[in-house]
């Protein structure tokens, strides 16, 4: 039902010439260190994700001691999550020219640094900078790279992986919503904070983890990948075939300037030889001159992947089923997290606080949440299981619930509601599975850097603007119609767009036949 990255007319270089020798598969694809990539990645959604998750119980406390409206109080944890995921393009960049590995780790520190100088926080305006900006940016940094090496190591059971590593996100909420309140509770929300700070510092054990597939594993596993998909059908070949010629001439520069590149190094390798005839010195400025080249060419390959996967020839967004993916993005994200943000406050009006209490009801989506994204990750590795049904049937499943929530009035009524919206919520676990499958694994971490862009940006704005509905109406009820009706706007185009492209290469067929 949507395009593969054939459709969209990426190569992979080599992919024919290494489809036809006998390949050895690499021990890491699929089993060995991609548990552990596994591993790494289901900490960070613990400690990013499930701490932005429990953010209502801070929520609360910023409003008893600096004493604003509901509406401004909720740009502190709306920017955290929203700036965690809006930076995902430039992340994408760090991630072409420095790797995943050292991007988690500057990612781990810069959060753990933002949570650390919230402690000391004087006014809302304050942990805009210090909470919103720096630790989001560096959860952002973080974030991604967790999710991107995922992809890489894992080729059959994609799904199932990013399940498990994704149910992070339900573990944390579950984990930092008590462990927050009792570190409130105890020690106050400044010293929680700086707790918190020392906690996430955690962060950088899981960067270190994340090592680099070596280039021949990687080529390996897209040749052993496009041969288990030749039999797929091409929903967009009259465009894919565009694309690839205009990608053939932006190759050639490409090529002419690795090259040259390669041929300063070798100038300056034969130079450094005659320099050990010479003396010492030369030789030192030598290896220093060739460090910089190396480091000069190493920026320029990443800067050009990133670019031309944005503004290039075979720009992501000439996909336009990729492109309906990003408009359903920028609407769909607020919808899961408005609950998390406001659902303590609701239980407050309900009176039902003596029962949330005993077990909230964010716990309960952060629990069924859980298992929402290992069933529907297994569900969706089945081969009669179209990935795409399972992504759309959960989709419509949580955009009810999100309608549905006004209108309960008791605890029951709401536990149920937000059970569903647990389970349904755990199709994020599939959104980098159906990333994949747009655009390939070499696009991957700029491809998700947008779609991840765009849920950031619903993030930034749906709690801000359920607290200004609030403060105008005194009621919630309007934030989640509204909320749940924008959400529904983005799901009929991920309805819309794959039936016109299928429509299209029939069309165009018929005219043909007329002529």
């Amino acid at each position: 039902m949507y395009a593969s990255r054939e459709d969209i007319g990426y190569d992979f270089g080599d992919d024919s010439k290494a489809g036809s020798k006998p390949i050895k598969p690499n021990a890491n694809i699929d089993g060995g260190w991609a548990w552990m990539i596994v591993l790494s990645s289901f900490f960070v959604h613990i400690l990013i994700m499930g701490s932005q998750m429990a953010l209502g119980i801070l929520n609360m406390e910023w409003l008893e001691e600096f004493n604003q409206s509901r509406g401004l109080t909720a740009w502190v944890s709306s920017l955290s999550m929203g700036i965690t995921l809006i930076v995902g393009p430039f992340i994408g960049l760090f991630i072409s020219m420095c790797g995943c590995r050292k991007t988690a780790i500057i990612g781990g520190i810069l959060n753990a640094l933002g949570w650390i100088l919230s402690a000391y926080a004087s006014n809302v305006h304050y942990l805009f900078l210090t909470f919103g900006v720096t630790a989001g940016i560096g959860s952002g940094m973080v974030y991604l790279p967790a999710v991107v090496m995922v992809g890489q190591y894992f080729q059959k059971r994609r799904a199932l992986a990013q399940g498990l590593s994704t149910t992070g996100t339900g573990f944390g909420a579950f984990l930092m919503t008590a462990l927050l309140k009792y570190l409130c509770t105890e020690f106050g929300w400044r010293n929680a904070m700086f707790i918190q700070g020392a906690i996430s510092l955690n962060l950088c054990v899981c960067g270190a983890l994340m090592r680099p597939l070596s280039p021949k594993s990687v080529c390996e596993k897209y040749a052993a990948r496009s041969n288990g998909e030749d039999n797929q059908a091409k929903a967009l070949s009259h465009s894919a075939e565009t694309i690839k010629s205009n990608r053939v001439l932006s190759e050639e520069p490409e090529k002419k300037e690795e090259s040259t590149n390669e041929e300063v190094l070798d100038s300056v390798q034969h130079t450094e030889i005659g320099g050990r005839s010479r003396s010492g010195r030369n030789m030192y400025g030598l290896r220093i001159l060739k460090t910089v080249s190396q480091l000069t060419v190493t920026v320029k390959k990443g800067f050009a992947l990133w670019y031309s996967s944005y503004f290039g020839a075979a720009s992501l967004f000439t996909n336009r089923v990729f492109v309906a993916f990003v408009i359903w993005a920028l609407f769909a994200y607020s919808s899961f997290v408005i609950p998390f943000i406001h659902l303590p406050e609701i239980v407050k009006q309900y009176n039902l606080s003596s029962q949330d209490n005993i077990f909230p009801l964010t716990s309960i989506i952060a629990i069924v949440h859980i298992f929402g994204k290992v069933i529907l990750g297994i569900i969706s590795d089945l081969p009669c299981i179209s990935t795409w049904n399972v992504f759309l049937m959960a989709n419509f499943t949580l955009v009810t619930c999100i309608l549905t929530l006004p209108l309960m009035r008791t605890y029951i009524s709401l536990a149920v509601v937000c059970a569903l919206i647990g389970f349904s919520s755990g199709y994020f676990s599939l959104m980098p599975v159906v990333t994949e499958d747009l655009v390939g694994t070499k696009y991957l971490a700029n491809a998700y850097g947008i779609i991840i862009c765009a849920n950031g940006i619903s993030a930034l704005l749906g709690p801000p603007f359920a607290g200004w509905i609030y403060d105008i109406t005194q009621k919630y009820d309007f934030s989640f119609y509204v909320s749940g009706l924008l959400y529904m706007v983005g799901i009929l185009f991920l309805l819309i767009q794959p039936c016109i492209l299928k429509r299209q290469p029939k069309e165009k067929s018929t005219e043909e036949a007329q002529v």
